[in-house]
């Protein structure tokens, strides 16, 4: 359905940026620091299972990111059962404590059984989702783009659906485009377009196709000059939620000239 409100609201909060970032991946703390501060993001979602391992690039994360002014948004990456996802939620919720943000629920919520693609487990994702629903958490599930595991996700009482464009880390684009468009059309939840996004025109097509946002970490991360990308895909995002709101020029199978034939001077 269309969705024309301003800012992007995610349970019961609002942000005016539409780019969500990740953490991982980046060359240093200093780098991440600045890509973030380029990205202009308000949201930064951070993977809880290595920062409580405190494996290498995530340690010093949590003092090196100013949470009074970024909404954290804790993830389950590397879980891969709905138990598993369940539990690291729950410690989730315990860092964004840590952060000093009390009344933080949000979980980005991620359940792949198989690590080669990356793709998430619709069956247990329904599964933990409903279950952290119950309590209290403010869900925002990464799953494949299926228009009927989003309209149920979307029933239970997720906050989000957050369909991937490609596989994780691809950077193949938007690759299933069709039914992107169907789970935007059908939801009354935000659309979050996660994973495979390479480029920052890509974040614009999301934008434009009426996402409310999109999520992006190694696309920026792993650029030559991460700093750099970050300002892009800002750009990018904030001109594809304005082309969007624009309304666009339709297609036609014919020519329609865009200079005025009346008046035209004939050979006459």
């Amino acid at each position: 359905m269309p969705k024309t409100n301003q800012l992007l609201k995610i349970g019961n909060k609002e942000f005016k940026s539409r780019l969500l970032v990740g953490t991982g991946k980046y060359s240093s703390l200093e780098v991440m620091q600045n890509s973030l501060f380029n990205a202009k993001c308000e949201i930064v979602t951070v993977a809880v299972r290595r920062i409580k391992g405190l494996e290498d690039g995530h340690i010093g994360l949590m003092e090196a990111i100013d949470w009074k002014n970024i909404w954290m948004l804790p993830n389950t990456a590397g879980c891969s059962n709905a138990e598993e996802a369940i539990r690291v939620a729950r410690l989730g919720r315990e860092l964004t404590k840590l952060a000093g943000q009390y009344d933080n629920n949000f979980v980005k919520l991620e359940v792949i059984p198989y690590k080669k693609y990356l793709l998430p487990d619709p069956i247990g994702t329904l599964k933990a989702a409903e279950q952290l629903v119950k309590e209290g958490f403010t869900v925002l599930p990464y799953i494949n783009s299926d228009p009927l595991i989003a309209k149920k996700l979307e029933e239970i009482g997720c906050a989000t659906v957050m369909p991937l464009g490609s596989p994780i880390g691809s950077a193949q684009g938007i690759r299933n485009s069709a039914n992107i468009s169907m789970i935007i059309e059908d939801s009354r939840i935000p659309v979050i377009i996660d994973a495979g996004i390479g480029v920052p025109s890509e974040a614009a097509q999301a934008l434009e196709m009426g996402a409310d946002g999109v999520l992006i970490n190694s696309a920026i991360a792993l650029a030559k000059s991460p700093i750099l990308m970050a300002q892009a895909f800002s750009k990018a995002t904030e001109a594809g939620r304005d082309a969007y709101l624009s309304g666009r020029l339709q297609e036609s199978q014919l020519a329609n000239p865009s200079s005025p034939l009346n008046g035209v001077i004939s050979n006459d």
